[in-house]
């Protein structure tokens, strides 16, 4: 009997704990929409990518199954890749735009 009352209060924890990663994860979506710069789109993104693994991870301890964390392990990496291809782009385009500047500086 008490070990269902922990499952119960720990499976309502982890309702509310998705509830709040939830209300981040559009509180992200708002700042990745508003800007005002790309950085901030960027950071915002990479945010939401790991709240997102996080509410799976929290689905998965919820249901109980263990396939859901290879999934978290899955979106992570493609996470990751995505924010750095992201930066790269951006770095890219920072140094073109400092190299313009510096040309017409010069003349």
């Amino acid at each position: 009997m008490k070990s269902e009352l922990l499952m119960q209060v720990q499976d309502g924890f982890i309702i509310i704990c998705m509830f709040f990663m939830a209300i981040l994860i559009f509180l992200c979506l708002i700042r990745a929409i508003r800007g005002p710069r790309l950085t901030d789109r960027i950071i915002s993104g990479n945010m939401i990518g790991t709240m997102t693994i996080i509410s799976i991870a929290l689905l998965s301890v919820l249901l109980k199954e263990s396939y859901l964390l290879d999934v978290c392990l899955i979106y992570a990496m493609v996470s990751f890749i995505g924010v750095i291809v992201l930066t790269k782009v951006y770095m890219g385009v920072y140094r073109e735009k400092k190299k313009k500047q510096e040309e017409n500086k010069d003349d």
